[in-house]
């Protein structure tokens, strides 16, 4: 992962887990590690976040817990470009992030890729709370259907129920707050391919955060350490 890097593998994984778990601007990092005598280009630390990240998601992923039968759907909106990009989400009742997807577009075809990407990674749920989306109602229905159409289990598998409530869906509302929060610092980006990776990461700086992943001996590890023992 890390072999024929210029700079130790220390350096760069904190100059990552910084960037994508805290506030702080690419120039911001690059002073910092001046400050203790290393010499990176902020161009070189964003290189790093755009070819960790998707990575690290991937390693995280095979240690995920599993999430609940019971979730909440919506999308939010992130600025590429300055054109508005929707990144679709799901968490369950408990608020662990189930799944999310990033689009161009907001309409049935996007909403339908990042639910049949749910289902294959999480499995069916009993329930989905959504906020009155016609959109995702129909993306949703169509989904279960294509499932059931699908499944080879020789069992009867019951439709998934929607439930359309703004007051509920609040929660998933919340959640989104802490990935704009964090992205708010990066001005925006520039292409789709470094907002895909870059938002990669900082979702599995929150799933950490969320104790969502699954650590022998230790299940109460730090940030640090969840993040170093993926990469390892």
């Amino acid at each position: 992962m890390f072999k024929g890097r210029h700079f130790d593998q220390s350096v760069i994984l904190l100059c990552v887990r910084w960037y994508l778990a805290y506030g702080l601007s690419l120039r911001d990092l690059k002073e910092m590690m001046a400050e203790r005598g290393i010499s990176i280009d902020h161009s070189t630390i964003h290189r790093w976040v755009v070819h960790f990240s998707p990575m690290l998601l991937e390693h995280f992923n095979r240690r995920k817990r599993a999430v609940g039968k019971r979730r909440h759907m919506d999308e939010t909106y992130i600025k590429v470009r300055g054109q508005s990009i929707y990144l679709y989400r799901a968490i369950d009742s408990v608020g662990d992030t189930v799944e999310f997807w990033f689009s161009e577009h907001r309409d049935p075809p996007a909403a339908k890729c990042f639910l049949r990407k749910a289902l294959v990674r999480h499995g069916r749920p009993d329930r989905i709370v959504i906020d009155g989306s016609q959109t995702n109602r129909e993306a949703i229905i169509s989904c279960c259907v294509e499932n059931r159409l699908r499944d080879r289990s020789q069992r009867p598998l019951k439709p998934i129920r929607i439930r359309e409530s703004q007051y509920l869906n609040n929660r998933i509302e919340q959640d989104h707050r802490r990935t704009k929060r964090r992205v708010r610092p990066m001005l925006g980006f520039k292409a789709m391919s470094s907002a895909t990776a870059t938002l990669a990461g900082v979702e599995v700086i929150y799933m950490m955060r969320k104790r969502q992943g699954r650590f022998p001996f230790n299940h109460a590890r730090s940030l640090k350490e969840q993040f170093e023992e993926i990469a390892a």
